[in-house]
């Protein structure tokens, strides 16, 4: 048995002073107060700040200076989730990106592939598109995007372990689709779509549960007329991922969808990109365009948003620091939330006896010293 005290628990209690984890073969056993930790274990007694379940990123499209689309394999994905684990990311969902079909295809193998080997962190995959709304493409190669048939149902329900999220634009699928994808256990989102009202609710009865980056390469909130981002916002049952950098969504907004969505309904992503633990990086390639690093942020030759340079610890942090939600709930937005839209909540997200032994040790400025999954700790140096 291990035992780590001396830093704060963020538990579903809240954050608990005076407490000690004990964990055991990569589970955590229990939560007890520091003067009944068992006579015997091995304890590491931390230097203050927080301890808290790992953040979970499901929309995560490349890191340490490599793409998923660019080399669809486990070294990739290896290598992307060693980047995002120095930044607290304990558990991620590989994204990829509107592109072509053979590549898809070697994208479910290189994730099947990282399952089998065990590679830290890696939960099922994430296909954002190609079957999305030509309209609202964002930085997808507008060459890529396609109608969904039959055999690219076969395709996305192909991974047969961990999870598989699908975004796409409910408008631009036949009407039955998202209904036979969630029978073939696919989680589906609506995301780079123009659905109006009826389209998104039409959806969600056939089983679409996730909203994928809220507000961006969708139809805005209107005062008359909903479009999907108020739709997203009004609907108590759809969970919606953001992007908190400051640049896809203002600050004021994102505590605005933090107000109007239900505990538990709003989920931290990064949508984050090559450069994300590889600081010199400064330009690579996306399909046919270049996106550079512009102000802090990530955009094609024509200015347009192309994912992100955030990290999911940077992510809690601008929660806290400019939007003013507290930081339990912002934890939570970073791990339980996204556990529970994947369907995990009885294994990750939280600190509570008999889950995973997935944390992250923040500092009192909320930066990351220290991980562990599977109870197997990293610093950041070593992961990154």
């Amino acid at each position: 048995m291990e035992v780590l005290t001396g830093a704060r628990l963020h538990t579903p209690d809240g954050i608990l002073s005076g407490r000690a984890l004990l964990l055991e073969t990569g589970t955590i056993r229990d939560i007890v107060p520091e003067d009944a930790i068992p006579a015997g274990a091995r304890t590491t007694r931390l230097a203050g700040g927080t301890l808290a379940a790992g953040f979970i990123d499901l929309q995560v499209n490349g890191g340490g200076g490599v793409m998923f689309n660019d080399a669809p394999t486990a070294a990739t994905i290896a290598a992307i989730g060693r980047a995002h684990r120095a930044f607290g990311t304990t558990g991620f969902l590989p994204t990829f990106i509107s592109g072509p079909r053979a590549d898809m295809v070697r994208a479910v193998e290189a994730v099947r592939e990282a399952l089998d080997q065990a590679i830290p962190g890696v939960l099922g995959i994430h296909f954002e598109g190609p079957h999305i709304n030509l309209a609202r493409r964002g930085a997808h190669d507008a060459n890529e995007i396609a109608a969904l048939g039959d055999d690219d149902i076969d395709l996305l329900a192909s991974l047969g372990a961990g999870c598989t999220l699908v975004t796409l634009a409910p408008e631009c699928v036949e009407q039955d689709s998202v209904a036979r994808l969630v029978a073939r256990g696919v989680i589906v989102s609506a995301g780079h779509t123009e659905a109006k009202t009826d389209t998104c609710d039409s959806a969600a009865a056939q089983g679409l549960t996730g909203v994928t980056h809220l507000f961006n390469a969708m139809g805005p909130l209107g005062h008359r007329k909903l479009g999907a981002a108020g739709v997203a916002l009004t609907r108590d049952h759809l969970a919606c991922s953001i992007i908190a950098d400051g640049a896809h969504v203002h600050w004021d907004v994102l505590r605005l969808a933090w107000r109007a969505k239900p505990t538990g309904k709003l989920f931290l992503v990064t949508d984050a990109m090559a450069p994300v633990g590889a600081p010199t990086l400064q330009e690579f390639g996306l399909g046919d365009e270049r996106v550079r690093v512009v102000d802090g942020c990530l955009r094609t030759d024509d200015g347009r948003l192309a994912g992100s340079l955030l990290d999911m610890g940077q992510a809690v942090r601008n929660c806290v620091a400019h939007a003013g939600i507290p930081l339990e709930e912002a934890l939570a937005m970073a791990a339980a939330y996204p556990a529970d839209f994947l369907g995990l909540t009885e294994s990750r997200g939280r600190l509570a006896p008999g889950l995973r032994a997935d944390l992250v040790w923040l500092d009192d400025d909320l930066h990351v010293r220290a991980t562990w999954i599977d109870g197997k700790r990293s610093d950041p140096a070593e992961a990154g």
